[in-house]
């Protein structure tokens, strides 16, 4: 059996304050992605840029700091220079026998991350007192035990997991590169063809759309209100919400082509005859959500149908422009760069109906509408199945590291074969 040896052996506690340093020493932050590196200054948070950083907590390179609130999901790791940390993180001082990198590889490993999510426990908690903030106390940490490995073995393990982390991380990167090329292949399509449609050889003429292009010459630009209806959804208050009735529907159900009744409240059917059953949608009405998170167009199905949307949804009818013409329409930078530019000195992050009455679009006749738009069905869902393999193989080879990783430092690979 192997030996182990309780963690407070080799981790002592520092809380010491940054005062006069804070001004000079940056400051750091904890990650589950990428560990403790500098939290850079468009990061920062208002609270953290006003707060006195004096109080903050001073760590030393090759401390472990530790975000004890996402510890068990792996949000620890060695400070590369010196620098200061929120005071909710726990900074630790490694006995200098132990290799730095062999440790936090260790901690990170998946059986180190499930002990630890089994030893946190709530704190704090709301007015009614049922909710509780879980945190990892720093005693129940130093309750751990490690095994006992040599340095040399230690070393060894670290080097080895150091070269093959490496290599999977850069392909973690190239397929994370690939995506964000493949999304903005996509999104280009997407406002090429709904701004100059499909025909190359077709005459074009200016559109007089503010920093648009020129649009074929048979497109007519109007007033966006003339070619759909909106409407946004009544504010509602949640003491008004039951546990049965008429549907509200909530971003939650608009998240996907079809809408859906997750995450929705109820409303009592006499109350939504009486103040607010022109809100009701019908099926084929199509929902966006207002927030500046657009991308996903979904339709009322025979489930939804009847529902009450939430404020923040706007229930689109089509009227000149056709269904499947308006999907592709709303996620198009033609769209988004009027959305932008209307919303232009404004705080508030969504749109409304206040700004869908101000746009003006460039409409195809409508059999040209069914054909752009069977055009993007088919050109995007070839981009769409190339995403979803890279976003498949970065999962696998996220699960490749993990395992990689639990079985190096448990002990289950002779790594000195591997190298």
């Amino acid at each position: 059996m192997t030996d182990s040896v309780r963690l407070k052996w080799l981790l002592s506690e520092s809380d010491i304050r940054a005062g006069v340093e804070a001004g000079v020493l940056p400051l750091l932050s904890v990650s589950i992605s990428w560990g403790v590196r500098r939290r850079e200054a468009a990061h920062v948070t208002t609270r953290a840029a006003s707060e006195d950083l004096s109080k903050y907590k001073l760590c030393r390179a090759g401390d472990l700091v530790i975000n004890r609130m996402r510890a068990f999901q792996g949000a620890l790791g060695i400070a590369p220079e010196d620098g200061i940390v929120s005071p909710d993180y726990a900074v630790l001082r490694v006995d200098p026998r132990v290799d730095k990198r062999w440790l936090n590889y260790f901690l990170t490993s998946g059986f180190t991350v499930a002990t630890m999510a089994s030893l946190v426990r709530g704190i704090g908690g709301t007015e009614a007192g049922n909710v509780r903030t879980p945190r990892l106390n720093i005693s129940d940490l130093q309750s751990m035990t490690v095994p006992v490995v040599s340095a040399d073995e230690q070393r060894t393990i670290a080097d080895y997991l150091d070269r093959e982390t490496v290599r999977i991380d850069t392909l973690i990167e190239e397929q994370q590169r690939l995506i964000e090329m493949l999304r903005e292949r996509r999104g280009a399509a997407i406002s090429s063809a709904v701004a100059r449609g499909i025909d190359k050889t077709a005459s074009l003429k200016d559109s007089g759309l503010p920093g648009a292009g020129p649009v074929p010459t048979h497109w007519e630009v109007m007033p966006l209100r003339y070619t759909i209806s909106f409407q946004e959804g009544p504010g509602i208050m949640a003491v008004d919400f039951r546990d049965e009735g008429i549907p509200l529907l909530r971003v939650s159900c608009v998240r996907a082509a079809q809408s859906t009744l997750e995450g929705c409240n109820y409303l009592d059917p006499d109350e939504v005859d009486r103040r607010w059953s022109h809100f009701r949608v019908d099926r084929g009405d199509l929902l966006i959500s207002a927030s500046a998170s657009m991308g996903t167009v979904s339709e009322v199905t025979e489930e939804t149908a009847g529902a009450v949307p939430y404020t923040g949804i706007i229930r689109i009818k089509p009227g000149r422009m056709h269904k499947d013409f308006i999907r592709w329409f709303v996620v198009s930078g033609e769209f988004i760069d009027q959305v932008d530019s209307l919303k232009t000195g404004s705080t508030i992050q969504h749109f409304g109906p206040t700004h869908l009455a101000q746009m003006r679009v460039a409409l195809p006749p409508t059999d040209e509408q069914h054909q752009i738009a069977a055009y993007l069905d088919e050109q995007t869902a070839k981009n769409d199945t190339l995403i979803e393999e890279s976003e498949r193989l970065i999962e696998l080879s996220k699960e490749r590291r993990s395992a990689l990783i639990t079985a190096a430092v448990a002990g289950q690979i002779d790594v000195r074969e591997m190298v």
